[in-house]
């Protein structure tokens, strides 16, 4: 208990004799890992907001012209059978031309009642896992097979557009992330060799009376744990307040689950030991 003790006397005698320090370190890791937490968030809400405008994105299958209408019924029967289609409807040609007149506000078929020349198809979407170039490619070759299918259509381009701006997105989320926290663990690391350095005596003291560099490190190291781990969850908390005092229209923000952001803390919370013990190190002389 008298080793417990000192332990807990020399944590709360750190943070009261440097007080300017222990707060300085908190709040600027709370700051860096707030920007680190902003990237998590928008990098889950644009992966939202892309799924959402990839769940928009139909296929449409062109019926070849001979094909009679006794056929259709089978064909239908085919593609929905395709791994990865959701739904398939069928466009007769007078939905056609419906659909045609919605379009250009005016109907230009007309005198064509009895000789409609749009062509049957039928119009597909999928479900979300399949919604990307690999799998959308692998169902347009499977569909051309079908003797019945003339051509195929869908917005191949904007599709893959959408997927590199959402790679490039998470490549740099990733990058800046990184750096981020690099950032954090030097500032703690700083932070805690700052504070050895002002009591570079009193170590040596201790060390000639027997304690051991761990016994005496502890304090310290028990401070990074409690620095880390509180800036994480202040960052989370100052997150979310701010987003519950902002609306937005257009997207939600998506956060990620409590169970990761609690994982998250704990991890910061042991990074922040491991940055402190380097931080020591040399204060110790550590082998």
């Amino acid at each position: 208990m008298t080793r417990v003790g000192f332990i807990i006397r020399e944590l709360v005698n750190n943070l009261i004799r440097h007080p300017g320090t222990a707060f300085a370190s908190f709040l600027s890791l709370t700051l860096i890992l707030l920007l680190f937490d902003l990237f998590w968030v928008a990098s889950g809400t644009s992966r939202e907001f892309y799924r959402e405008l990839l769940s928009d994105l139909e296929m449409e299958v062109f019926v070849a012209e001979e094909t009679p209408d006794s056929l259709l019924s089978s064909l239908e029967s085919r593609i929905i059978g395709t791994a990865g289609v959701k739904t398939v409807t069928f466009v007769s040609r007078d939905s056609a031309r419906v659909r045609l007149q919605a379009m250009v506000g005016g109907d230009l078929l007309a005198g064509y009642d009895e000789t409609n020349p749009l062509p049957r198809s039928f119009s597909l979407t999928f479900w979300p896992e399949q919604l990307n170039l690999a799998d959308m490619d692998r169902i347009e070759n499977e569909l051309s097979g079908f003797l019945e299918v003339d051509r195929i259509y869908y917005s191949r381009r904007w599709l893959e557009k959408a997927e590199t701006t959402r790679e490039l997105i998470w490549q740099f989320g990733a990058l800046l992330g990184l750096l981020i926290l690099i950032t954090g663990l030097v500032t703690t690391a700083n932070n805690i060799r700052l504070m050895a350095g002002s009591r570079a005596v009193g170590f040596r003291q201790m060390q000639l009376l027997g304690a051991g560099s761990l016994f005496i490190a502890l304090p310290l190291l028990i401070e990074s744990f409690l620095l880390g781990g509180g800036a994480a969850a202040a960052g989370w908390a100052l997150l979310k307040y701010g987003s519950g005092q902002v609306a937005f229209t257009q997207f939600t923000l998506i956060f990620p689950p409590n169970e990761q952001i609690l994982w998250f803390c704990l991890a910061l919370a042991c990074l922040a030991v491991l940055s402190g013990y380097l931080g020591l190190r040399n204060q110790l002389k550590w082998r």
